[in-house]
């Protein structure tokens, strides 16, 4: 794992400055202490901060071929390069080290583009072709590392494997994009391939970008797509066996490394998998990592005890207080534009655990978005028979009815809580997803917005992320249409986003195999009905793991990462919510509603309303502004 940078002139062969792309180096230092690299030519820069995994007295970068005319740098790891080595060698290449890095640049020698295509892991890497004259950005299927880029109005692009990269040259404009705030408040993140400021992009999943120098900078060409279609003839047994097979590979080549390798245990199924997976290919103990936490409501540590317990592994815990609200400006600075998912507090603290014992840590990572194992896919399920039982002349008069008049009752129990639902009824599929999944929903953002801000949105809404993907999702199926649209936009944008910040920030290393891209695309063929059935998500994965796991592990209720922040903004954090929500940074931007500020603030504190979720979504944007010195609204 790595941080990469530099600049690549498109329209000539201009120098670009060395202590600029130094800048933009150091500033990713925490992603690779062990060394920095650069590469200066004509036209391009290269710059490589080194976190040492695999080959660690050879594999440093920039790495080149033969004859130095490819040069890549490159962070991530290709798990399946010890396979290319022996296929690549047979067509003359010779390699010189044993990092997997070396085969990227005799990929592309051999087969140019479609090199990404070849590779099994997670990686963005920067490629330079002298002969060619070409320039080549490229980013993993689902967007486990990250890559921004930016094109000047001078024709110089940039880019970074965090943003905070290319934000060191001057050049680069800081205004921010007003359907990027839009989405920000309805996801609680910015989705690709967008960034908060107009200047800026990220490379999205599974895409790469081919500049040729002097040539008009093209669009970004996809090389994969994942295809939800459930239709392997295929009973149980054979998928929960299908299963385990598929898991113990992905594991299995996850664990190749020459540096101290562990994982996470939250006492959770998919992090247990994993763990009780490494301890069957693993002659000595997995070293394991948790958080506790001193609030029982959010205490799972019990569950990863018993797995600890029965893998005999080398277990660490600690403890997370219930007010550790110290990071948040911390996470504004290591997010670098808003991002509004809470649980990136224990994240990096369980990221800062693992670093102190391990380099490598392997999650749990990415599969509840390929079993449905949310609740809201569960839920999702139970409104789509409905829709699809009434005609929506029907449900819209009536349940928008209801959903009007019946009470918002955050207090009361979970099944009283039907407003959400009615809504959801008097909408398509599409729409009451996104609705479900929304931090804001549509009416609370158009309460939170200023008019001038909506006029300038001029209709705007962030739905239209997931149009855009659910036109491309190809099924009919109600489970595999909503998985879809989670892995272009929710595990991207907010899962993988948090991880890697969290763990780079510790230098840690973090590898992911229920998001192995051949698992993948075999579970995105396994029949719906294997992954919820009644009300048991990832149903058909959990049998798989009985004769692994205890019990009370595979079928207790969800708990996620959560953190009290209702309480928290009602009593500790009291004085900081009014005076981030009612201060001058957000007063400032012209974005917001006065009025709807001071209500939300005082109907939360009183305890008469849980806007906790909005208020945090506030508290971020408002850190991200002062700690970033963005400009104005474009």
């Amino acid at each position: 794992m790595c941080g990469i940078a530099g600049m690549f002139d498109t329209v000539g062969t201009r120098e670009a400055p060395r202590g600029l792309v130094e800048r933009m180096s150091n500033v990713l230092s925490h992603r690779g202490p062990d060394s920095a690299g650069f590469h200066f030519e004509p036209g391009v820069a290269l710059a490589h901060r080194r976190l040492s995994i695999i080959d660690v007295e050879g594999g440093f970068q920039p790495l080149f071929n033969e004859d130095e005319s490819v040069v890549v740098v490159f962070n991530g790891e290709i798990y399946n390069f010890q396979q290319l080595v022996p296929e690549l060698e047979a067509l003359g290449h010779v390699f010189r080290t044993h990092s997997d890095t070396e085969v990227i640049v005799h990929a592309w020698e051999a087969w140019g583009e479609g090199c990404v295509a070849r590779f099994r892991g997670m990686f963005a890497f920067a490629l330079w072709d002298r002969n060619r004259r070409t320039f080549f950005l490229a980013r993993d299927r689902l967007g486990v590392k990250p890559l921004f880029y930016a094109v000047l109005p001078d024709g110089m692009l940039l880019f970074g494997s965090e943003l905070k990269a290319l934000m060191q040259h001057p050049g680069l404009s800081r205004n921010i994009d007003p359907q990027c705030v839009e989405e920000y408040f309805a996801l609680g993140y910015v989705p690709e391939p967008r960034t908060i400021f107009t200047s800026a992009a990220k490379l999205p999943p599974a895409h790469t970008l081919t500049l040729r120098a002097g040539e008009r900078v093209p669009a970004p060409r996809e090389y994969w797509d994942v295809r939800f279609a459930p239709d392997i003839a295929i009973d149980e047994a054979e998928a929960a066996r299908g299963i385990i097979e598929r898991l113990t590979e992905s594991v299995r080549l996850r664990m190749i490394a020459d540096v101290p390798l562990g994982a996470f245990l939250s006492g959770g199924v998919d992090s247990s998998a994993v763990v009780a997976t490494m301890a069957g290919l693993s002659a000595s103990p997995v070293v394991t990592c948790s958080i506790s936490f001193d609030d029982p409501s959010f205490n799972e540590s019990q569950f990863a005890g018993m797995v600890a317990e029965r893998y005999r592994t080398a277990h660490h815990v600690e403890q997370v207080a219930s007010d550790d609200f110290d990071l948040l400006d911390t996470l504004a600075e290591l997010y670098d534009e808003p991002y509004a998912d809470s649980s990136a507090i224990p994240t990096w603290r369980v990221c800062q655990l693992a670093r102190r014992h391990v380099t490598v840590a392997l999650s749990g990572d990415g599969a509840d978005e390929s079993l449905g194992g949310y609740r809201r896919h569960r839920l999702h399920l139970m409104e789509e028979r409905m829709r699809r039982a009434l005609p929506l002349g029907v449900r819209r008069p009536v349940f928008g009815m209801l959903g009007r008049w019946y009470p918002k009752a955050d207090w009361a129990p979970r099944v009283f809580r039907a407003k959400t639902s009615f809504q959801a009824l008097t909408r398509s599929a599409v729409q009451a997803y996104f609705h479900t999944v929304s931090v804001m929903r549509d009416e609370q953002r158009q309460q939170l917005y200023s008019d001038a801000f909506r006029s300038r949105l001029a209709g705007y809404n962030g739905i239209e992320v997931f149009d855009r993907h659910a036109l491309r999702a190809g099924t009919d199926d109600a489970l595999a249409l909503i998985q879809y649209l989670d892995l272009k936009t929710y595990l991207v944008g907010d899962i993988n986003t948090k991880v890697d910040r969290a763990s780079m920030a510790h230098s840690l290393e973090v590898r992911e195999p229920l998001m192995d891209h051949e698992l993948v695309e075999w579970l995105a063929r396994v029949p719906s009905d294997l992954k919820i059935r009644g009300n048991e998500g990832k149903y058909v994965f959990k049998r798989a793991l009985e004769p692994m796991l205890p019990h009370e592990v595979l079928y207790r209720p969800k708990m996620g990462f959560a953190v009290p922040l209702a309480r928290w903004f009602r009593g500790p954090l009291r004085e900081r919510v009014r005076h981030a929500l009612l201060g001058p940074v957000l007063a400032d931007t012209g974005l917001f509603d006065a009025a709807t500020l001071h209500e939300w603030v005082d109907a939360h504190q009183s305890g008469r309303r849980d806007y906790s979720a909005s208020i945090w979504s506030l508290l971020m944007f408002e850190s991200f502004l002062r700690r970033q010195g963005a400009a104005a609204i474009a």
